[in-house]
Protein backbone atom coordinates (compact mmCIF):
# COMPACT_ATOMS: atom_id res chain seq x y z
CA UNK A 1 0.00 0.00 0.00
CA UNK A 2 2.84 2.39 0.84
CA UNK A 3 4.51 1.68 -2.49
CA UNK A 4 1.34 2.51 -4.42
CA UNK A 5 1.26 5.97 -2.87
CA UNK A 6 4.88 6.55 -3.86
CA UNK A 7 4.42 5.16 -7.38
CA UNK A 8 1.48 7.51 -7.93
CA UNK A 9 3.57 10.60 -7.17
CA UNK A 10 4.61 12.53 -10.25
CA UNK A 11 8.24 12.33 -11.23
CA UNK A 12 8.18 16.09 -11.83
CA UNK A 13 7.32 16.62 -8.15
CA UNK A 14 10.03 14.27 -6.87
CA UNK A 15 12.84 15.41 -9.19
CA UNK A 16 13.30 18.86 -7.54
CA UNK A 17 13.47 17.13 -4.16
CA UNK A 18 16.29 14.93 -5.46
CA UNK A 19 18.07 18.03 -6.76
CA UNK A 20 17.77 19.77 -3.39
CA UNK A 21 19.07 16.71 -1.59
CA UNK A 22 22.11 16.21 -3.79
CA UNK A 23 22.99 19.90 -3.77
CA UNK A 24 23.06 19.79 0.03
CA UNK A 25 25.62 17.02 -0.37
CA UNK A 26 27.64 19.24 -2.72
CA UNK A 27 26.70 17.32 -5.84
CA UNK A 28 25.29 18.77 -9.04
CA UNK A 29 22.12 18.36 -11.05
CA UNK A 30 24.29 17.05 -13.90
CA UNK A 31 25.55 14.28 -11.64
CA UNK A 32 21.98 13.38 -10.71
CA UNK A 33 20.99 13.32 -14.36
CA UNK A 34 23.95 11.08 -15.19
CA UNK A 35 22.76 8.57 -12.58
CA UNK A 36 19.19 8.72 -13.90
CA UNK A 37 20.44 8.18 -17.47
CA UNK A 38 22.52 5.21 -16.33
CA UNK A 39 19.67 3.69 -14.32
CA UNK A 40 16.83 4.19 -16.80
CA UNK A 41 18.31 4.66 -20.27
CA UNK A 42 16.68 8.07 -20.65
CA UNK A 43 18.73 10.82 -22.26
CA UNK A 44 18.50 14.58 -21.74
CA UNK A 45 15.59 15.08 -24.15
CA UNK A 46 13.56 12.06 -23.10
CA UNK A 47 14.02 12.90 -19.41
CA UNK A 48 12.79 16.43 -20.07
CA UNK A 49 9.80 15.02 -21.97
CA UNK A 50 8.87 12.85 -18.98
CA UNK A 51 9.11 15.88 -16.70
CA UNK A 52 6.86 17.89 -19.01
CA UNK A 53 4.29 15.10 -19.30
CA UNK A 54 4.15 14.94 -15.48
CA UNK A 55 4.06 11.15 -15.45
CA UNK A 56 3.82 9.25 -12.19
CA UNK A 57 6.86 7.31 -10.96
CA UNK A 58 5.26 4.04 -11.99
CA UNK A 59 4.93 5.26 -15.58
CA UNK A 60 8.37 6.88 -15.50
CA UNK A 61 9.99 3.53 -14.80
CA UNK A 62 7.60 1.53 -16.98
CA UNK A 63 8.43 3.74 -19.98
CA UNK A 64 12.17 3.76 -19.29
CA UNK A 65 14.04 2.85 -22.46
CA UNK A 66 16.37 0.38 -20.72
CA UNK A 67 16.59 -0.26 -16.99
CA UNK A 68 20.24 -0.97 -16.26
CA UNK A 69 20.73 -4.69 -15.58
CA UNK A 70 22.91 -3.78 -12.58
CA UNK A 71 20.18 -1.65 -10.96
CA UNK A 72 19.39 -4.39 -8.46
CA UNK A 73 22.90 -4.05 -7.04
CA UNK A 74 22.25 -0.49 -5.83
CA UNK A 75 22.16 -0.35 -2.05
Amino acid sequence: MKNERIYNMTFSSVYPLYINKIEKKRRSKDELDTVIYWLTGYDKDSLQAQLEKEVCLKTFFAEAPQINPNADKIK
